[in-house]
């Protein structure tokens, strides 16, 4: 059986006020061909489909586009909702799909596969929906379920007691920031946010392929378990990771091979660095007038009008920063250093706390009102 992995489409989002809609309608165009170059039976999309919860009407159209050619293709689509979408909405136009075309949202069906049959006999998709802790505690009544790592835990014990009720080879997906991952520099506060916290690796020992979403450069923790990061490129962090998916093939045994499928890049991101002048040379304006160019300008003082003067040699400079050199040491220790390497809600409180305490951060009993004041928070966010 050969598999597509993808994941992290987040459809809808923009990049600094730019809409990314028709890049990714064009890279999905692409990975639509490669599944059918590469005669591709089983394509994986691991979370965050969508960027919002609430997407945009055009959002559903590219989806319910890209899904169709995919089905037409010959392959079957399994789909899994993320920490960015909305798990009851995604559902509801599940629904409305064609047969193959598979979108699993329910947390109690985590232990029921999506099976597919080939030459070699069933093979068994387990498909784990993006599970906040205080949200789906609710159906596991006497299960410590407080964190991420615990309730990954939790949710791939329920696959393994899949794995044993149904014989054959397996394959899980999940959402999830898993132990070992190289992140994104900028993205981290992004991709963590609701409270995802690391998750062993070991969590994942079973299936003969793990299938992940969530951080949006590709990553490979084993043999069998791998990210295929984000099909385009969404921040200026991202710049230099390659865009594609994993295409995966198993045999009679389990995992034969998984090889890189490179996707095209509509628009090429490059961070310049130096003076505002020369940053503007000629050199600079004819190598990079048509990428999205985020500037960095090292001069003594401020400059007047520099996006304006930038976007006057570079159409799409979508960034500008002033960072005269040697400025960074002496803010190293400040409060909002602090806050920019915060990467969840909880670091950010701790860091505030630190600052007005003199270096003291909160207590465990503190630490447990703050978990507590935070899921409460996400809880009434999701009834919205």
């Amino acid at each position: 059986m050969r598999i597509l992995h993808t994941s992290d489409w987040h459809i809808g989002r923009t990049f600094h006020g730019n809409s990314t809609m028709d890049a990714l309608a064009e890279v999905l165009a692409a990975l639509v061909q490669q599944v059918r170059e590469q005669a591709v039976d089983v394509v994986i999309v691991a979370g965050d489909v969508f960027d919002s919860a609430t997407p945009a009407g055009p959002a559903y159209t590219l989806l319910g586009d890209t899904l169709v050619a995919l089905h037409d293709t010959g392959a079957r689509v399994i789909v899994t909702s993320g920490n960015h979408d909305s798990a009851a909405r995604l559902g509801f136009q599940a629904r409305l799909l064609r047969d193959g075309i598979h979108v699993i949202t329910d947390p109690l069906q985590i232990g029921t596969p999506v099976t597919i049959d080939d030459a070699d006999g069933p093979v068994h998709f387990y498909g784990v929906p993006y599970l906040e802790p205080a949200i789906v505690r609710q159906h596991w009544d006497g299960v410590a379920l407080k964190t991420q790592a615990q309730t990954m835990a939790h949710a791939m014990n329920l696959v393994r007691t899949g794995m044993a009720a149904h014989t054959g080879r397996s394959v899980a997906i999940a959402h999830c920031f898993a132990a070992g991952v190289d992140a994104t520099a900028g993205l981290e506060r992004e991709v963590r946010q609701g409270g995802l916290d690391v998750v062993p690796l070991e969590v994942f020992d079973g299936p003969d392929y793990v299938a992940l979403g969530h951080i949006h450069g590709r990553q490979k923790l084993s043999d069998r378990v791998r990210y295929a990061g984000a099909p385009l490129h969404y921040s200026f962090g991202e710049q230099h990771k390659q865009r594609g998916s994993w295409l995966i093939d198993l045999d009679a045994s389990g995992l034969a091979s998984a090889e890189w499928l490179e996707l095209p890049v509509p628009r090429r991101l490059v961070t310049l660095t130096g003076t505002l002048d020369e940053i503007l040379s000629a050199e600079n304006v004819a190598a990079h007038a048509d990428d999205w160019v985020c500037a960095v300008y090292t001069d003594a003082l401020p400059q007047s009008e520099p996006m304006r003067r930038l976007k006057e040699r570079f159409p799409h400079c979508a960034m500008v920063q002033h960072a005269p050199a040697g400025a960074g040491d002496q803010a190293e220790h400040s409060y909002a250093a602090r806050l920019k390497t915060a990467v969840t809600d909880t670091e950010r409180i701790e860091a505030f706390l630190v600052h007005v305490r003199a270096g003291q951060g909160p207590t465990e009993r503190e630490s447990e009102l703050i978990r507590e004041v935070l899921d409460e928070r996400v809880i009434a966010e999701a009834l919205v």
